[in-house]
């Protein structure tokens, strides 16, 4: 007894190869074949390219963040002054912040007095923060001392002041210009409260890659700020950098401890968290949109083999007077839109990974082409679009495409299947 071929013999896979075949008369078929794999091949490159640019959106988001700022910053409750004022300042930062570097996960703890003034230069005016920090710790903030791009010698900075790109091209001040701060807290007189001016050097400019940074922070060294501010020996706040940013709630209680009780704790994600949150929600919005997109080119599949279907009657008719069963009938055309599925996911995956590895020249010529202005730094806060290729959301959307694009393509190969050949045969 004759054993009956295994499924997906190679007969099958040559008959399914022939239907997708163009052929002249049959030009409706290989036209809606064309349409269903550049349609997947287009909605799984949407897809791939927009998971990298959300990925590295965030990426760049979060890392401009941490590399700019404290992960975790100590304040002092409110004190009432003998006078009846307000005291904020921390009178033995130094001892706390030791105190607080002693803390298991916490890599630096740093005093600072910080201030908003306003900068001037040749009649050029702009709002500035001021930060006042010792060299060494100024030296241990990643997104300033190894900045995208730099101008002048951070060693220097204890003879002058650091300040952001943004605000050097706002007051078009460069290195070794004198930059005058003004504060409307300085002396106290008879005839009311006199304005602080005072100039230093600009010896170094950085380009930390968040507008909002580069266009409003300036540093100071810690006793020049403490003169300029009035904080003789006392400091604003602690700056603490921890190993672990993202658990960072984990180190509030022991930080917290080591602070003392009149300290009080506000972490990066107490900042920014809204922020994510709403990222987080858009990422999960865009997949499922895109998703669907995904889902609409696999249903032209169904078309293009309800299609081939209806123009192969004849032939499944006679196929099933030679002996092949439904099984092998449903996978002929199972393979027939299998194989659009996949070979525009594969296509769909390349273009998706090429568009993530060469953006940046991609970008450039998009942004050139249009005349410039694209991309607004003050509006998304980063200087470019970044991407970030994650195998996983590769994974992810390879996933989706092929279940989707399989899964329709069992409807008319079932179809096919189910034909009787009498009456696929009855009119021929």
């Amino acid at each position: 007894m004759a054993r009956s071929p295994a499924p997906f013999a190679p007969y099958e896979w040559m008959i399914a190869w022939r239907y997708l075949r163009a052929k002249r008369a049959e030009g409706g078929v290989s036209v809606m074949t064309w349409i269903s794999l550049v349609g997947v091949t287009l909605a799984v490159f949407a897809l791939i390219a927009t998971l990298a640019v959300r990925s590295g959106f965030r990426e760049e988001f979060v890392d401009t963040i941490l590399g700019s700022n404290a992960h975790v910053t100590v304040y002092q409750t409110p004190q009432i002054g003998p006078q009846g004022q307000e005291i904020r300042t921390i009178p033995e930062a130094d001892a706390m912040a030791d105190r607080i570097e002693a803390v298991p996960g916490v890599t630096r703890a740093a005093p600072l007095v910080r201030g908003q003034v306003m900068a001037t230069f040749e009649g050029r005016n702009s709002g500035v923060e001021v930060f006042g920090i010792a060299p060494e710790d100024l030296a241990g903030i990643p997104r300033v001392a190894t900045p995208q791009e730099s101008e002048g010698d951070l060693a220097r900075f204890p003879e002058g002041i650091a300040i952001g790109s943004g605000i050097a091209r706002e007051l078009g001040v460069g290195v070794g210009d004198r930059l005058r701060i003004i504060s409307p807290d300085g002396a106290r007189t008879p005839m009311g409260v006199s304005p602080r001016v005072s100039a230093y050097e600009v010896v170094y400019v950085f380009t930390a890659g968040r507008y909002d940074i580069d266009r409003t922070r300036a540093y100071l060294p810690m006793e020049a700020a403490q003169t300029f501010f009035n904080r003789a020996r006392v400091a604003d706040e602690i700056e603490v950098m921890t190993a672990d940013p993202d658990n960072v709630e984990a180190l509030v209680p022991a930080i917290l401890e080591a602070a003392g009780p009149t300290a009080l704790a506000w972490t990066w994600k107490d900042s920014s968290g809204a922020f994510l949150q709403a990222l987080t929600v858009e990422d999960n919005v865009m997949f499922v949109i895109l998703s669907v997109l995904v889902l609409i080119a696999s249903m032209n599949i169904i078309s293009g083999l309800i299609m081939l279907v209806k123009n192969k009657g004849r032939d499944i008719g006679i196929l099933r007077t030679m002996g092949l069963t439904e099984g092998a009938i449903l996978r002929v055309f199972f393979l027939c839109g299998a194989s659009i599925g996949t070979i525009g996911t594969i296509l769909g995956v390349i273009l998706g990974c090429a568009f993530a590895i060469w953006i940046d020249p991609i970008f450039a010529a998009v942004n050139y082409l249009s005349g410039g202005g694209v991309w607004d730094p003050s509006i998304r806060g980063i200087y470019r679009l970044p991407a970030k290729l994650e195998w996983a959301d590769v994974l992810s959307a390879v996933t989706l495409s092929l279940f989707l694009s399989w899964v329709v393509t069992l409807f008319p190969a079932r179809r096919a299947a189910r034909m009787n050949p009498v009456e696929a045969l009855r009119y021929e």
